[in-house]
């Protein structure tokens, strides 16, 4: 299996030896730039002496006792998710979907009919590195299912239900939502039927939704309230890096099936990195917390809003329902790689090619080699100097080019 490359690093290589044209603003790390909340540090503070102390795998009672209420509160679950059987600890999700991989292989083992000697694990296209990583680290055949317009850029589960045979060998479905790096939200109806079909095929599904609480209007639906008071083949992922600005923090949770999070953390606590024990005392402290919440998708939201005013009238604009990116259709000015190298050449604003964010599928398409991924997560004014700059570069150069 081929070693994948991160897109950052082949970002790194794209623009190795080429000067920025203008000052340097870059669009392309999602990591938040807003103040992170203020009761933070003091928590932190508080809870300071525990530092010299190993963490357990599962973390404190605390912490899962904050995360099920949050999580009540949030997807109005009622008693659902226990805080004794159904929460654990991450040292960030993206530990935590890498090792889910694992994890999905020894529950397998275990199902009726599962075909464990070619393994399939199910990716979205565009997919975040880590889901492949996982599947390189166990040897499974990674299966990248494009999300595209006809299917509200996320994978076409009712084109997948016809493909029985990969379905018998799949172990677990990565999906994300609100999708990275599109925006787009799964709906009640999608995530019922992505339960039918994991239950059917005794698979796991890893549902991403580390940008929930990124929205612009109304929350999105969680897999949680799709399940039916039945969390077996489910576990959810979440994470404080973007709902509260803690990136550095590294610290998130998965919850769902106990069967699954029973067997998986005897595993994690011979391999898995723990979460320190302030760490925990500040997540709690951020979960039981809304108001910093709101404030931070006030932020994003008029981002969003300056966006619109720029862009929407010369390109293919459509404003996400959920997270803090831009999925620009760029195809009217070139390639998305000729468009990264432009971009950065004559105005010094870095963004992502949209074809490092996937790979070709099994028909050799690649679903994001029209678009690229801009982050919108620095402040007001440097967001709107970015992407000033974009329109004025694209659209100038295209003007030229027609009256040639």
């Amino acid at each position: 299996m081929q070693q994948e490359r991160s897109p950052f690093q082949q970002l790194a290589d794209l623009l190795a030896g080429k000067a920025p044209g203008l000052s340097a603003l870059d669009l392309t790390l999602g990591e938040p730039k807003h103040a992170m909340p203020s009761f933070i540090q003091a928590v932190i503070d508080e809870h300071a002496a525990d530092f010299r102390r190993y963490p357990p795998i599962r973390g404190t009672e605390d912490f899962r006792n904050a995360v099920a209420h949050w999580i009540a509160q949030r997807y109005q679950t009622g008693p659902l998710i226990s805080a004794e059987k159904h929460i654990l600890p991450l040292n960030g999700t993206r530990e935590g979907l890498f090792h889910a991989a694992i994890g999905a292989r020894d529950w397998a083992k275990n199902k009726p009919a599962k075909d464990m000697s070619n393994p399939a694990i199910l990716l979205p296209n565009p997919f975040y590195h880590a889901y492949a990583a996982g599947a390189h680290a166990m040897g499974a055949e990674a299966v990248y299912l494009n999300g595209t317009k006809d299917s509200n850029h996320l994978p076409d589960l009712t084109a997948l239900a016809k493909q029985t045979e990969l379905l018998d060998r799949t172990i677990a479905f990565y999906y994300a939502s609100p999708a990275n790096p599109q925006g787009t939200a799964a709906d009640l109806a999608d995530w019922q039927q992505l339960i039918a079909l994991a239950r059917k095929h005794h698979f796991m599904i890893f549902a991403d939704e580390c940008y929930s609480e990124i929205y612009r209007e109304r929350p999105p639906t969680g897999i949680l309230e799709a399940c039916k008071g039945d969390l077996s083949n489910i576990v959810t992922f979440h994470s404080l890096s973007k709902r509260s600005n803690l990136a550095g923090l590294r610290c998130g949770f998965a919850a769902g099936d106990e069967a699954f999070l029973t067997q998986w953390t005897k595993y994690r606590n011979m391999a898995a990195p723990q979460v320190p024990l302030p760490l925990l005392a500040a997540a709690a402290a951020a979960y039981r917390d809304e108001a910093h919440v709101e404030e931070n998708r006030r932020l994003y939201n008029e981002k969003y809003d300056q966006a619109s005013q720029i862009l929407s009238t010369d390109f293919t604009y459509q404003r996400p329902e959920g997270g803090f990116f831009l999925w620009l259709d760029i195809r009217q000015f070139g390639s998305d790689i000729a468009v990264t190298e432009k971009l950065w050449k004559e105005v010094g604003v870095k963004v992502i090619p949209g074809s490092f964010l996937a790979r070709k599928n099994a028909q050799g398409i690649n679903p994001g080699e029209h678009f690229i991924r801009l982050a919108l997560v620095a402040p007001l004014q440097e967001t709107s100097t970015a992407l000033t700059r974009l329109k004025d570069c694209l659209i100038e150069n295209k003007t030229l080019e027609s009256e040639e």
